[in-house]
């Protein structure tokens, strides 16, 4: 899963108590209901509509908004929800089959347009080198296809376990991890030596390790087995869209910020590139560069510091120097090309496939208010006030016809702690920004299960951030949204029918279309960017305008006020 929310453990995150796991439950419930007598006792004129008052807990119905039946479709932003982790188990295996279709139906009752799922290497290739096994998926999407719901498929070439969201582990292939007992530094490494396991290094992108196989050719090999073993689905349309995976949780960036190994919100993390193929790249960079002398940072702290504590991200710090500024370009320039190589690959796998591809990248909103913007630094969006990280990224998946897939729709800057110095608003509006200036499609996610009108106004904010346009297409608009994730709490009987209520908002309140997310057959990626050419989109430049809320709000202004309410008490403890 994406992480881009503080650490559940805590009581900081503006997050609903039972995402929390909140002990003191007796208190809660006395607090709960202080908080309701004291919004009885505002001086508030209820109207005969008395669904969109206080009653938030029982789902609110949606305001009303502009007569909506000559509202042109272009209007529609389609809603994908993810499968649960471990709907195909550790073991290769299709499992209560009978269960996810009765879900399966839900969601295609409440107008749901599709799922997305994890296809795991772990799972797959775990065989051996080569040995694929695609029987379960196909078993799967048989079921998805005969319910009638379209597939996102996700090229999972990283581990699940270790981050937060994660409740079951599937590792990377045995016979990968058994190349990495003799050879560790196929995994990224941070300064202490410390090797992660998430998935291989960036580093050996081109290196015939793996039973003399590169880790490009393994992914291009997987890509387009899954191509000749699910080629029905992509004919009939069924599977619409293919992520792939460029790292840890499926994203492109760097594991600089894993729980497993003792990070906690807000920490600003670890650059991971000290392994001794990435030092050896470094140094000959370095050297290339007439700086013989340069050595990778080891000034910049460790998981759980914060940006003053450091001599790399404090005031005055190292990344504001010749060294600084060479180090952080030639580590956010790693990653640019470790995606444009894959998502090369992907794209001649799936050549004329009636597809999108896509990339998803992290929403690191800790410190962004920082001037180092430390957190987003050790994860490789060289992102600063005066230089933007995320265009290069936009720019380069222009290249292959990527959707940028941006997580944290949800969050607002006041479910986090001052001392954060989160800025998750201002952070999706630069990036769905420069997403919308490249001209590429952009889509997202919300980073943690969130059940309240007050998350889901903000992810229909950032999917419209102008509106509906009754004329026209809008302005601006994401081009899907997946909800993270299908479980029962989401479809208990309150939750759902919010989410209802959401999905039909996500869709201007016109009807379901299945045609709508028909994708074109797949173009061959266009000529090679220069990194020169990546590195002049670094200029920053204003984003957007968003307006102040949603024109397409569920229940109202006392129902949101009523969430924000109860999050206020839920975060005073």
């Amino acid at each position: 899963m994406n992480i881009s929310m503080a650490s559940i453990g805590t009581s900081n995150l503006g997050v609903l108590p039972e995402v929390m796991g909140f002990p003191h439950k007796k208190l809660l419930i006395k607090k709960f209901n202080l908080a309701r007598k004291q919004l009885l006792r505002q001086n508030i004129t209820f109207s005969c509509n008395r669904k969109t008052g206080i009653t938030r807990a029982i789902a609110p119905e949606a305001t009303k908004g502009p007569t909506l039946s000559s509202v042109p479709l272009a209007n529609y932003v389609p809603v994908y929800v993810m499968l649960p982790l471990d709907v195909i188990s550790i073991d290769n295996v299709f499992r209560d089959q009978v269960k996810c279709e009765k879900q399966f139906k839900e969601l295609r009752e409440a107008g749901v347009d599709g799922i997305m799922v994890d296809v795991w290497w772990g799972i797959v290739e775990a065989n051996g080198p080569g040995l694929y096994d695609w029987s379960a998926y196909r078993s799967l999407f048989q079921l998805v296809q005969k319910i009638g719901l379209k597939i996102q498929a996700i090229m999972s070439f990283h581990q699940c376990g270790g981050n937060i969201g994660d409740d079951v582990f599937i590792p990377i292939p045995k016979w990968v991890l058994a190349i990495g007992e003799n050879n560790p530094d196929i995994f990224y490494t941070n300064r202490t030596g410390t090797r992660n396991k998430e998935c291989l290094s960036l580093a050996v992108d081109n290196q015939p390790l793996f039973e003399c196989r590169t880790a490009i050719q393994i992914y291009s090999d997987y890509m387009r087995s899954f191509r000749e073993n699910m080629s029905d689905f992509l004919e009939t349309g069924s599977i619409v869209d293919i992520e792939v995976g460029l790292g840890p949780a499926g994203e492109l960036r760097y594991p600089s910020y894993t729980q497993s190994q003792g990070w906690k919100f807000p920490g600003i993390g670890e650059f991971q590139c000290y392994d001794k193929y990435m030092r050896t790249d470094f140094k000959g960079a370095a050297t290339k560069a007439g700086h013989s002398e340069w050595d990778l940072p080891d000034d910049a702290g460790t998981y759980n510091n914060v940006p003053a504590e450091t001599g790399f991200f404090g005031p005055n710090g190292t990344y504001l120097t010749e060294k600084g500024k060479f180090f952080l370009t030639w580590y956010s320039s790693k990653l640019l090309l470790h995606g444009d190589q894959i998502l090369d690959e992907a794209n001649k796998a799936f050549l004329g496939c009636k597809v999108k591809l896509s990339a998803k990248v992290a929403g690191i909103h800790w410190w962004y208010k920082d001037a180092s913007h430390a957190a987003e630094l050790t994860a490789g969006f060289y992102n600063l006030d005066n230089r933007d990280g995320y265009r290069p990224i936009a720019r380069m998946l222009s290249r292959h016809y990527g959707t940028f897939n941006f997580t944290c729709l949800e969050m607002r800057n006041s479910e986090h702690p001052a001392y954060a110095k989160s800025g998750p608003q201002e952070l999706v509006q630069q990036v769905l920004s420069v997403g919308w200036k490249e001209n590429i499609d952009v889509a997202g996610e919300n980073a943690l299960a969130r059940y309240d009108g007050y998350a889901y106004n903000q992810i229909l904010l950032n999917a419209r951030p102008n509106g509906i346009n009754k004329n026209g297409p809008p302005k601006l608009k994401m081009a899907g949204l997946t909800y993270l994730r299908l479980s029962e709490k989401l479809l208990q009987s309150r939750n759902f029918r919010t989410f209802k209520t959401f999905v039909k908002k996500m869709h201007a309140d016109l009807d379901y279309c299945p045609e709508y997310d028909k994708p074109a057959p797949l173009g061959r990626s266009k000529g090679e960017i220069s990194m020169d050419e990546l590195l002049q989109a670094t200029q920053r430049t204003k984003p957007f305008p968003w307006d102040e809320q949603t024109d397409a709000r569920i229940g109202g202004i006392l129902a949101e006020y009523w969430d924000r309410l109860v999050n206020k008490f839920f975060l005073s403890n």
